[in-house]
């Protein structure tokens, strides 16, 4: 059944990067939890005890509030296909804004895409396998596109402004993104 690890093994590794989505979860003192899904082609694994990824625009700003005001971080993988295996990895995690230190070192291992706004860095401490049988087995019909094509659509100056209106402050009130680097 289950397993834990101090690192990410190679054979974790390609596991992960066969996986078409990823969930997010984080929370701060006195705060909701948040859990979000993630997907497209924005995950990487930097090293055994390191992953990251590009941080894409959204309606909400709950995960990058949540790092701020506490760090905690709890990534899971989900096999959805083949064989049924769940793969959770927990950490620490730092937010990397563009202008930010380690943004420029991190930002060439990403392709670009529309609405970028920052890099999510996660120290990993451990990483924990279960097996899944409860996860049903789904055919994957392919990416959604729409958050790219309205990214792409409205352009660097509009995506700004929305990340003002929208990417600020969490549901909560803690600090999201920092004023003076919201464009990209």
């Amino acid at each position: 059944m289950g397993k834990v690890y101090d690192s990410i093994s190679g054979e974790q590794t390609r596991w992960i990067e066969e996986q078409p989505m990823f969930f997010v979860a984080t929370a701060a003192p006195e705060s909701h939890v948040n859990v979000s899904p993630r997907g497209l082609d924005t995950f990487r694994v930097l090293g055994p005890n390191r992953v990251a990824w590009l941080d894409l625009t959204g309606s909400g700003v709950e995960t990058i509030a949540h790092l701020r005001a506490d760090g905690r971080i709890t990534l899971m993988f989900c096999a959805f296909d083949r064989l049924p295996e769940i793969l959770r990895l927990y950490g620490r995690g730092d937010v990397r804004e563009p202008g930010n230190e380690g943004y420029g070192e991190l930002r060439p291992r990403f392709p670009d895409l529309p609405g970028e706004r920052a890099i999510v860095d996660v120290t990993v401490s451990r990483v924990a396998s279960s097996c899944g049988f409860g996860v049903p087995r789904m055919d994957l019909v392919g990416p959604r596109d729409q958050l790219l094509t309205s990214a792409g659509r409205k352009g660097p100056e509009k995506m700004a402004e929305y990340r003002v209106l929208k990417n600020t402050q969490s549901i909560d009130s803690l600090p999201g993104l920092e004023p003076a680097r919201r464009e990209i």
